[in-house]
């Protein structure tokens, strides 16, 4: 596949709407250029007979949870958007679309967004759909008992979020009790229209609106079932252009197609009757699936089969494609003695990126010189390109870097890692997490340092980043939308998803000096917000992302996105 060059990059991310306007959920982005267009032709472009039964792929072993507000991952997100669909859609061309709403406008003052629903739309079991499915799912959000990890980022900038979370006060308390009702989303009478009143002018909504965390959940269905609603397919109510049918975790789950569909996607080319999800965890498992037949494409490919494996762009089934994310390793913020910014910055320091991108990664991935990577831009063009003042917060001469380490511990009073307690890295057996690993507990060694890994199993490694019960963590985020705010926002203080518990007062007033309609002025707040990161070493960057997979020839419609989704509406087997 061919990959995507920066000016291509800038090119799809729309540089000239220099605004928020840039920014993109979940999948999406301003621009006219799809990631891996080339991939799969369209579907109806065949030039071969098409197998409609359907196909098989694994793109990640057992989600964590397809609750759309409580997912947080890229497997449960990728299984989501062919599930599930919101008031708007991403198409092809990484370009928003009307999805469950026909159309929509905002006032002149950019506040108050007014989605039209499609006149007929339907759940997956035949009921009816209506905008107050939406207000419940965004008011759901907002709430805190749902524990959303996204609810500061889609809803933070609706009119009576605060209300809704009990008016936090800058540590964090709430102030008042929690009154989620107060969420300015209000459907009509009529259940056709949806009014969204924002407390300040945001102009990358319509993102947001097409972000699969803000599809609508029915109501009944959750408050029937609590938790487990999104665990088997008979309580499973979506509406998406697929639906659940059979799910047995650890192995598979089938999509079929949803009967009761009506949406953005065009029904006519939505052709396979099935899609099988393949719950594989084991990158070896997976590709003796691909070898034999069974699945058709396949995320987790062993890395030591990388070398042997033919391009695509040379007439191979091995894709490589950019995203826009970073590969970072989260540090316990809050646990000694990783609450000294010397030990975190020595710890950063003795890391050689370039060795890791080129070696361990084998060319994979590129060295990451800071959080904030490429693609990603501001007002003025790459935000990268214009941090810092030109300058990298990372310098590449590691030899000098491991130096400048050494005295830092010897400064935080670990001389040669004398006193220093033993260590634990954590990550789950999956692409290059443990080898990655095995270098730093190697890297660290050069300073005293004596680390163990942890291997934890998918199931279990998010939640407990999550809660912060870790030391050290392999982490890393794929962009939702084109605006360095997705990435920066992950370390404020109360962000859901903020896992080493990073807390700043300058960082995060910073983050919030950036929530402004004015582009000069939002930007200029994201470079100073990463500036304070950066240099307190909130976590230690490691690598910039590409996503790779093997594809066979014979699966046509497909489409690979910037934010490390795979489109699969379309897809169907030739031949």
């Amino acid at each position: 596949m061919k990959r995507i060059s920066r000016r291509n990059f800038l090119k799809v991310a729309g540089v000239g709407a220099a605004a928020l306007g840039l920014a993109a959920c979940g999948g999406s982005k301003s621009g006219s250029t799809a990631t891996s267009g080339s991939a799969s032709s369209a579907a109806g472009s065949s030039t071969g007979s098409v197998n409609t039964a359907g196909f098989t792929v694994q793109y990640g072993p057992n989600p964590e949870t397809l609750d759309p507000a409580l997912n947080a991952a890229v497997d449960g997100g990728n299984t989501l958007i062919t599930i599930e669909e919101p008031l708007l859609i991403i198409d092809e061309n990484n370009e928003i679309q009307p999805g469950q709403a026909e159309s929509y406008e905002v006032s002149d003052d950019g506040l108050v967004w007014t989605f039209h629903l499609r006149d007929g739309l339907k759940w997956s079991d035949g009921s009816d759909l209506t905008a107050k499915d939406f207000e419940y799912s965004f008011k759901r959000l907002a709430c805190p008992d749902t524990a959303a990890p996204y609810a500061e980022t889609v809803v933070g900038m609706i009119d009576g979020y605060e209300d809704a979370i009990g008016n936090p006060d800058a540590d964090g308390n709430t102030t008042t009790d929690p009154d989620w009702d107060a969420l300015n989303v209000v459907a009509s009478e009529d259940g056709k229209d949806l009014t969204i009143t924002l407390s300040y002018p945001c102009s990358y909504f319509d993102k947001l609106a097409a972000f699969v965390a803000t599809s609508p959940v029915q109501q009944a269905t959750v408050e029937a079932n609590g938790d487990a609603w999104c665990t088997e397919p008979d309580t499973y109510v979506c509406n998406g252009p697929y639906m659940i049918t059979d799910w047995i975790p650890s192995e598979r789950i089938v999509l079929s197609k949803n009967p009761n569909y009506k949406g953005g996607w065009d029904s006519s080319k939505i052709v396979s009757d099935t899609i099988t999800l393949l719950l594989l965890e084991d990158s070896s498992a997976a590709y003796a699936a691909y070898n034999s037949g069974e699945a058709q494409l396949v995320k987790d490919v062993p890395t030591d089969e990388i070398p042997s494996l033919t391009r695509a762009e040379d007439g191979g089934d091995f894709y490589l494609d950019e995203i826009m994310g970073t590969y970072y390793i989260s540090l316990n913020d809050q646990k000694e003695p990783f609450t000294d910014p010397n030990v975190r910055k020595a710890l950063s320091l003795a890391i050689d990126r370039d060795y890791v991108a080129s070696t361990i990664m084998q060319g994979i991935y590129t060295p990451a010189t800071a959080l904030v990577g490429p693609g990603i831009v501001d007002n003025e063009g790459y935000f990268m390109d214009n941090a810092n003042g030109g300058k990298p917060y990372i310098g590449d001469d590691y030899e000098a870097n491991l130096e400048e380490a050494k005295q830092l511990m010897a400064d935080a009073g670990y001389p040669d890692g004398e006193g220093f307690p033993v260590i634990e890295y954590s990550a789950n057996d999956a692409g290059y997490h443990i080898p990655v690993a095995e270098y730093v507990q190697q890297a660290w060694g050069e300073l005293g340092i004596t680390v163990n890994i942890n291997k934890v199993e998918w199931a279990s490694f998010l939640p407990m980043r999550r809660a912060g019960d870790f030391d050290i963590s392999r982490n890393g985020w794929s962009m939702d939308y084109n605006d360095p705010s997705n990435m920066l926002e992950l370390f404020t203080t109360n962000n859901g998803n903020n896992d080493g518990k990073y807390n700043s007062k300058a960082f995060d007033a910073a983050m919030d000096k950036s929530k402004v309609a004015d582009s000069k002025a939002h930007f200029e707040a994201l470079h100073e917000a990463e500036k304070i990161m950066s240099e307190d070493y909130a976590c230690i960057p490691v690598a910039y992302y590409n996503d790779f997979w093997l594809q066979n020839k014979t699966l046509k419609g497909i489409w690979h996105s910037p934010y490390g989704y795979w489109y699969f509406q379309y897809a169907y087997v030739e031949g």
